[in-house]
């Protein structure tokens, strides 16, 4: 299943204006731009289900590559108080960012899938089966620190790592349907107290993150699954 690169910008910019409401689900709402009727009371932020959708009809899975996007004016913010030309944030460190992220993404997605008892998950998806795509994206991704490889010697101390959304939707393989999404934003703890900041440390928070939403995900399913 392909997604041209139109409908992939339509869809993180419907996941911008969703963010932003993604910490207070009472305030998005009750009917999603494309039909999608909010469901309270969710581990997550914000889920949204087509009405009438019985996921447990679907006996395969699929994951998509997990679509990674910086929060606007990132890497301009990020070089403005940058002085030393050496140290500054390049387009290159962005994609080895997003490119990193993405397959951490993907990783903890299906491992997720995967945990015993395991879901069927396929890696190609033909006309006439029952097969549930998950398509992940991480939007808003907003890092304080990012680690630049410059010639020099540097630490960056911050309060927090930073936060990230994730936009997920639920797609039917056959028809090419959103039929679920959710968004939630997660922010790393603001402690008040300077620490330093690099690339380790922002994996370790992210990898907190990624953890946190595909056991969502997989506990999620899991209940709708048994009938809960």
């Amino acid at each position: 299943m392909k997604k041209t690169a139109l409908s992939i910008l339509a869809a993180l910019g419907a996941g911008l204006l969703l963010s932003a409401c993604a910490g207070v689900q009472q305030s998005a709402p009750e009917v999603s731009f494309d039909g999608l009727h909010l469901v309270p009371d969710t581990q997550f932020a914000t889920v949204y289900l087509k009405p009438g959708t019985d996921l447990t009809v679907y006996n395969k899975f699929g994951v998509t590559q997990c679509q990674v996007a910086f929060r606007k004016n990132w890497m301009r913010d990020q070089n403005t108080d940058r002085i030393d030309l050496n140290n500054r944030v390049t387009q290159k460190d962005v994609e080895r960012i997003k490119s990193q992220l993405g397959a951490e993404c993907d990783k903890y997605f299906r491992e997720a899938l995967a945990r015993d008892p395991a879901y069927d998950v396929v890696e190609e998806f033909s006309q006439g089966e029952e097969v549930l795509v998950l398509r992940p994206a991480i939007i808003n991704l907003d890092v304080n620190a990012p680690d630049v490889r410059s010639a020099g010697m540097s630490r960056s101390y911050t309060t927090s790592s930073g936060e990230m959304t994730l936009y997920l939707e639920l797609v039917d393989a056959t028809t090419d349907a959103v039929i679920g999404r959710i968004v939630d934003r997660q922010r790393d703890f603001d402690d008040g107290y300077l620490t330093w900041s690099s690339s380790v440390t922002n994996k370790a928070e992210a990898d907190r993150i990624l953890s946190r939403w595909s056991k969502e995900l997989r506990e999620g399913l899991d209940k709708v699954r048994a009938g809960s």
